[in-house]
């Protein structure tokens, strides 16, 4: 085996992550569909199910990226996955002895949401411990890859899952995947180092994480625009299985295809996130991918039923495709860019804004579906999309992102296990 497949700890990292991520996948279909067909749930119910997942890194972001700065990233992570594997566990319990409701499926999403902000930070931050520095873009695009994968194969699980016996069905899957997940990461040798938390007070250590990202236009550009764009994208995604199941009228298993197969697009953008780089420069690539991206959103509102709905996997497929490669280069690029030592601090205070309009946007999604419609809500929150770009503009004048921030080190390799 050649490359990072050669090393052991990162194909135990990808196994355990790719893994989870197909059980979230099945999950992020299979929980509105309980809400839908199990609990007969409004449309401004399923929409606060992606509030309620997202809401956490609005409300606990900005300390656990201090806390995650100052403890050893891969005990962190076992945690998450256990605290994650119990609560989605309970969904089925709950519903095999007939005591499922909504807000038992709310508090299920914001505690998996809690797990993940935590998971999530401590993630981004061990990457660099288990590769060197000029493997980081293809270790990216390989996990981007791979979450892509999930995603057009998660849906399509969840549907045939609800099919056959029924949408709670997915979400047991989620909990059996966080338990691969735990067995794969506890067995990763890799340790790195913990910088020694300083002795100032959590407030300065979370204020000294936002100075940094707010004094760096480069990472305050990519903070704003994440902020709109996921308001937008996270208020489209909230309502797509209402406008999907009740406005076009499809069935679960088609819902679960339809999701699938516009999923696609984004193991495409991983794939090509690499040679984009290569041909025009990785900043030059990201603005391509965001400014093809966006207006495609605007075909998804003009699908209908039956042949209608190829309309809106292209306007899926076109998203996925350009957002996930964005995203292959912006984390590689931070992942060199930024100071190991304030890396947690510095992800939680970007996530402060662009993961905390996602809730928001969940609320805003139900919102609008119940007051001006369904379809309508695509709509805007297509244009909203479309009106964020302008905020990349210290970015037209870059071929390539800097590759680190004034006055930071070179990173250590990590040692050879």
């Amino acid at each position: 085996m050649k490359g990072l497949w050669g090393n052991r700890d990162f194909r135990l990292l990808w196994t355990g992550e790719t893994t989870s991520m197909l059980g979230s996948m099945v999950a992020s279909t299979a929980l509105p569909l309980v809400a839908v067909v199990t609990l007969q749930a409004s449309t401004f119910q399923v929409a606060l199910l992606t509030a309620a997942a997202w809401l956490p890194w609005l409300a606990i972001g900005l300390p656990a990226g201090a806390w995650v700065d100052r403890l050893p990233k891969r005990p962190v992570m076992l945690v998450c996955n256990t605290i994650s594997m119990a609560v989605f566990g309970c969904v089925p319990v709950a519903a095999a002895f007939g005591v499922l409701t909504m807000p038992y499926l709310l508090a299920a999403a914001l505690l998996g949401g809690v797990a993940k902000v935590f998971f999530t930070l401590a993630y981004r931050a061990y990457l660099p411990a288990l590769v060197g520095e000029d493997e980081l873009l293809e270790a990216n695009a390989k996990l981007q890859g791979s979450e892509s994968a999930t995603q057009v194969g998660g849906p399509g699980l969840a549907g045939l899952l609800a099919q056959a016996f029924g949408p709670v069905s997915g979400v047991l899957a989620d909990a059996v995947s966080f338990g691969v997940s735990v067995l794969c990461v506890r067995a990763i040798r890799v340790r790195e180092t913990v910088v020694p938390a300083p002795r100032t007070p959590l407030r300065g250590q979370i204020a000294e994480g936002l100075r940094f990202v707010m004094g760096d236009r480069y990472l305050r550009t990519l903070m704003v625009f994440g902020a709109v764009s996921n308001l937008a994208l996270s208020g489209y995604g909230a309502i797509q299985i209402v406008f999907l199941s009740r406005t076009l009228g499809a069935a679960p298993g088609l819902v679960g295809l339809v999701l699938a197969v516009a999923a696609a697009g984004g193991v495409l953008g991983a794939a090509v996130a690499g040679r984009l780089g290569a041909r025009f420069g990785t900043a030059r690539a990201f603005l391509l991918c965001e400014v093809c991206a966006a207006p495609m959103m605007a075909l998804g509102p003009l699908s209908g039923p039956g042949w209608g709905l190829v309309l809106f996997v292209l306007a899926e497929f076109g998203v996925c495709a350009g957002v996930v490669a964005s995203n292959v280069l912006t984390t590689t690029f931070r992942q060199r860019y930024c100071p190991p030592e304030l890396f947690g601090r510095i992800t939680s205070s970007a996530s402060l804004t662009s993961y905390g309009t996602i809730p928001l946007a969940g609320v805003l999604g139900g919102v609008l579906g119940e007051t001006i419609g369904v379809r309508e809500t695509l709509w805007v929150a297509s244009a909203v999309m479309v009106a964020a770009l302008p905020v990349l503009a210290p970015y037209r004048k870059l071929r390539e992102f800097p590759l680190r921030a004034a006055g930071r080190p070179p990173r250590l390799q990590p040692l050879p296990t």
